[in-house]
């Protein structure tokens, strides 16, 4: 078996998996859900609703706000408290809507039964109708970027798809959420892989999935070859050598199909490639084959100092602190807590922000774990240059950003960070690089937007 991965960077953080065994719960109703109108890339959702309205499960609070935009429905039943303004992820207030719930009546279109559905029943669903339900569900990148997912099957006309790869990696310490989902749901995942391979027009599908966790691999390799293997596609099932960040979608296609992504705006699609997380593809089938809105998700909530962490399937809107106190509470002593992994998941400055689409991860890190070492003078070691999968020099980006050279930062592509933290995780001097580095590639891309506007 060749296990593969990519070639540029990469470090390997201990993996502190510590709900890998533990099965999926059902997480109870919150009393209030909070649903924030950004849960995506793009421009905010618009609310369809107002103090007063009743919903339920699956109503539609939220349209689109643009072409880069996505619905939001409901995830409980109830009425609408307020349209208000409440902290985000970003821990700055945002729009939203706050619903009281009352029971738990679903929307009647959604079909709530366990029967697997099969593709090759449904006749009418063509690329485009499958498309449009995905569009109209509302789902978005179920990994932590939200990009909506139709737009990625919907390349522009001077790239062609030529295969779908699934991102089943979960390189971030700590995060369980898509492991649980490939042990309890394989089968619907690959009827959702089925979904994007129609709907971007291609026959070949790969499953990339890191070697710690076996159990997954045998069981989706397995699971391929009974559903694909006298059929014209070809899925395969692509082992991958444990390296941090094999997860974002340009280290992917170089790990599965040898390709490298260029600079900013090339996307995968560009060398041929659509890549959708694993969530995502359990998304698309719930959305396609069940006429479900995307309004739960499958969440890890840990931390070493947690009593019971697990992984739990969520509604939307549900308050972190309900989890953490399903968890067994706040532990004692100093706690910091992240929407998503220690790597790339944001601090947080309130307990009550809810779960989006987004958010696979709710993390506790406790103690010396919690606190950042005091930054000393940079030692000129280049480890930070040798683990950036990008092929930057973060050293460089942090001193430019921190003296506001925003002309030189562009010349020297920050655009094409990924944030993804290697850099000052491996940096012995303990240097707050990703920090400055997020300052002046957010300063540099709003010049060049503006810049674009004024052509």
């Amino acid at each position: 078996m060749q296990i593969r991965t990519f070639r540029i960077g990469g470090v390997h953080p201990e993996e502190n998996k510590l709900t890998h065994e533990v099965m999926t719960k059902v997480a109870p109703l919150p009393k209030q859900a909070i649903f924030p109108l950004s849960q995506h890339i793009g421009a905010p959702a618009k609310p369809v609703v107002a103090k007063g309205d009743k919903v339920k499960v699956g109503t539609l609070i939220a349209e689109a706000g643009g072409f880069v935009s996505a619905p939001i429905y409901s995830s409980v039943s109830g009425t609408v408290f307020k349209v208000d303004t409440a902290i985000d992820a970003t821990g700055y207030r945002k729009p939203v809507i706050i619903i009281n719930v009352e029971g738990d009546e679903w929307e009647e279109s959604i079909d709530r039964s366990e029967k697997l559905e099969l593709l090759a029943d449904y006749p009418e669903l063509t690329p485009e109708e499958i498309i449009n339900r995905v569009k109209e569900a509302g789902v978005t990148g179920m990994g932590g970027a939200g990009f909506p997912t139709f737009i990625k099957l919907s390349p522009p006309p001077t790239a062609k798809a030529e295969c779908v790869i699934i991102n089943a990696v979960e390189c971030e310490p700590y995060i369980t959420a898509d492991y649980r989902l490939m042990m309890e749901k394989a089968d619907e995942i690959l009827v959702g892989l089925e979904l994007l391979m129609v709907a971007a027009k291609v026959t070949t599908g790969y499953i990339g999935i890191e070697t710690n966790k076996p159990a997954a691999i045998d069981l989706l390799t397995k699971k391929c070859e009974e559903k694909f293997g006298t059929t014209n596609y070809h899925v395969e099932v692509v082992p991958l050598k444990q390296r941090y960040p094999q997860g974002g979608e340009k280290q992917l296609v170089d790990a599965v199909i040898r390709r490298q992504v260029p600079a900013p705006p090339a996307i995968p699609v560009n060398v041929g490639a659509i890549v959708q997380n694993v969530g995502t593809a359990f998304a698309v089938y719930e959305a396609v084959m069940k006429h479900k809105p995307l309004f739960e998700r499958y969440t890890t909530v840990t931390g070493k100092k947690l009593q019971n962490p697990g992984n739990f399937l969520v509604r939307m809107g549900t308050p972190m602190q309900d989890l953490i106190d399903l968890c067994g509470g706040m532990p004692e002593g100093d706690n910091k807590l992240l929407a998503g992994g220690p790597m790339m998941g944001k601090a947080l400055t309130s307990t009550e922000v809810p779960i989006c689409k987004g958010t696979n991860s709710v993390t506790v890190l406790s103690d010396d774990d919690a606190r950042r070492k005091e930054p000393m003078p940079c030692i000129r070691c280049a480890k930070c240059v040798s683990a950036c999968p990008m092929g930057l020099e973060p050293y460089l980006l942090a001193t430019l950003s921190s003296m506001k050279n925003w002309e030189q930062l562009e010349t020297e592509d920050i655009t094409s960070c990924i944030e993804c933290g290697s850099c000052q995780f491996t940096c012995p001097a303990h240097r707050p690089l990703l920090d400055h580095i997020r300052l002046g590639k957010s300063t540099v891309m709003g010049i060049i937007r503006s810049r674009t506007a004024k052509k």
